[in-house]
């Protein structure tokens, strides 16, 4: 019987093969292994459709997201040893702190490259940040900014006072450079008389100096001259100005001026114009005016009786006539008394042409 001998050896195994390349290489192989599967990078043979997505959310303790949003616990080796150069094995804990925004500093000194390139791969895969705390400071500076500029919506009313008072005043230091009174004479023409023709018009400034004072041939031939009203004689009438070329003359003074007169409508009508209701001044139409003569507010009192009354004088007395240019003044001086009070009216209700 042949004799079976067996060759067994229990000696060591044969050392398995040591990772390639230097200790430098082989600690950025451990970080970069760890990082993958702590899910912060991708596996460089994976297909980026397959790369696992990063979330807003922390990351538990040993669990790393899924494509499909799950998650999964891996199972990973307590202790992972490597043989490094002297011989000596090296221990890389489960737990070891990996910073979010720079990688862990490499123990030796030579490892300055390799951080370098960990570093530009980990950052890649870093969330963008899409709001900046800069631009929404500006915003911020800008909304304060707008709170300081506009202003408040709901102004006092002593404000809006101030701001008429003010208007007023203004208005009222312009009042004497274009304010004039006016006065007309007529004379009757046409059938029997009965048409009012304009026959001497008198214009005086603020201080009551007369602008113009002018005898006016009618168009139409005159029936009756009026001599008790108006003061019109036929003498008046042979070197008078033909009414074309004196329409003329007045419409130039009264352009663009404030214009006061007792019913001075029928002026106007004489003069065939039409002046602004908003530069027209009626004293006989003036409420504090009667108010002061004592007199009914909405009746028409006649030039004669407010200058009698408030001014103290006598005009139109006598057979002579009228004079258009004592009308004229005593106008302008019977305005002056209400003009503050009655200008301020005019300002919180203007007149509408």
């Amino acid at each position: 019987m042949s004799t079976l001998l067996l060759n067994l050896d229990f000696g060591e195994p044969p050392p398995k093969k040591a990772l390639e390349g230097n200790a430098k290489h082989r600690n950025f192989v451990k970080k970069r292994r760890l990082l993958e599967r702590r899910g912060f990078l991708s596996k460089k043979n994976q297909p980026p459709g397959k790369a696992p997505k990063l979330h807003s959310e922390p990351l538990k303790k040993g669990e790393t997201p899924k494509v499909d949003g799950t998650w999964k616990t891996p199972s990973f080796p307590k202790k992972k040893t490597a043989a490094s150069s002297n011989g000596s094995g090296q221990t890389l804990d489960k737990k070891a702190a990996v910073s979010w925004v720079t990688p862990a500093p490499s123990k030796k000194a030579d490892s300055v490259m390799a951080k370098v390139d960990l570093l530009g791969e980990f950052q890649s895969a870093l969330p963008k940040i899409s709001s900046h705390p800069a631009h929404s400071q500006k915003k911020g500076l800008q909304k304060k900014s707008s709170k300081k500029n506009h202003p408040q919506k709901n102004a006092p009313q002593n404000s809006t006072q101030s701001h008429s008072e003010k208007k007023c005043s203004r208005a009222f230091q312009k009042l004497p450079q274009k304010m004039v009174a006016i006065d007309c004479e007529m004379v009757g023409t046409g059938p029997k008389g009965h048409v009012s023709s304009l026959a001497r018009c008198s214009i005086v400034n603020y201080d009551g100096d007369v602008l113009y004072d002018e005898y006016i041939l009618p168009p139409c031939q005159i029936v009756d001259y009026r001599t008790r009203w108006s003061g019109i004689r036929k003498q008046h009438m042979v070197n008078a100005t033909p009414f074309k070329i004196a329409r003329a003359q007045i419409l130039k003074i009264l352009t663009g001026k404030i214009v006061v007169g007792h019913a001075i409508h029928n002026d106007f009508k004489a003069l065939q114009y039409f002046h602004p209701k908003s530069l027209t001044r009626d004293t006989s139409h003036i409420p504090p005016l009667n108010r002061k003569a004592d007199c009914p507010e909405n009746a028409t009192v006649s030039l004669k009786l407010l200058t009698k009354k408030l001014l103290n004088r006598d005009i139109q007395a006598g057979k002579s006539g009228h004079s258009s240019v004592e009308d004229a003044q005593a106008t302008m001086e019977l305005y002056k008394l209400v003009e503050v009070e009655w200008e301020e009216h005019l300002v919180q209700n203007p007149p509408k042409d």
